[in-house]
């Protein structure tokens, strides 16, 4: 029980002042439960944010999740879950209530308009250490690019990016001879 309640408030102190959403997340979940707390290893969180990205859903649940169930079992599981959700949940709830009053405001505008540069940079520093993690080098980074720029310029459905990426590993690993590891 004091691993949920570790869980619950680790997760609940990361959704309450992160901004940016479940990629500005991530280097503090990592610092937390990887660096701080040694509850899993550098493969180990970059599988589980692989997976949590994949996964359909909130990123930053997912993760939440996939942590608190390796750690503590489907009480860890519930406990992460609600410590990533309640913080979010109860500051748009309160925003929802309140916010009609003060969305006019040249203040509270100029303060999302200062907000946004530094949620960009949140949003880097997990890019960059899972590009790292990922083994991406200056050799292969034009595959990451060629996708955004896909999305992004050409408007194909990361769908058909995540399919295709998948179809081309398949591909690659067999003619490569690549296995899996055991």
């Amino acid at each position: 029980m004091k691993t949920c309640w570790f869980l619950f408030l680790t997760f609940a102190k990361i959704g309450l002042f992160t901004l940016g959403g479940g990629y500005a997340m991530l280097p503090l979940i990592e610092r937390e439960l990887v660096d701080k707390y040694a509850l899993f290893n550098r493969r180990e969180f970059l599988d589980m944010v692989a997976v949590a990205q994949a996964a359909p859903g909130v990123m930053a649940i997912n993760l939440s999740i996939m942590a608190g169930y390796k750690s503590a079992g489907f009480w860890g599981c519930l406990s992460a879950a609600l410590g990533a959700a309640l913080p979010s949940f109860i500051i748009i709830l309160l925003i929802a209530v309140f916010f009609r009053g003060f969305q006019d405001n040249p203040v509270v505008r100029r303060v999302f308009m200062g907000v946004r540069p530094a949620v960009v940079a949140l949003i880097a520093v997990p890019v960059f250490n899972l590009s790292k993690a990922a083994g991406i080098t200056w050799k292969s980074v034009w595959i990451p690019v060629l996708c955004a720029l896909l999305v992004w310029l050409v408007k194909v459905s990361p769908v058909y990016i995540v399919l295709g990426a998948g179809l081309a590993g398949f591909l690659y690993g067999r003619k490569s001879g690549v296995r899996g590891e055991k």
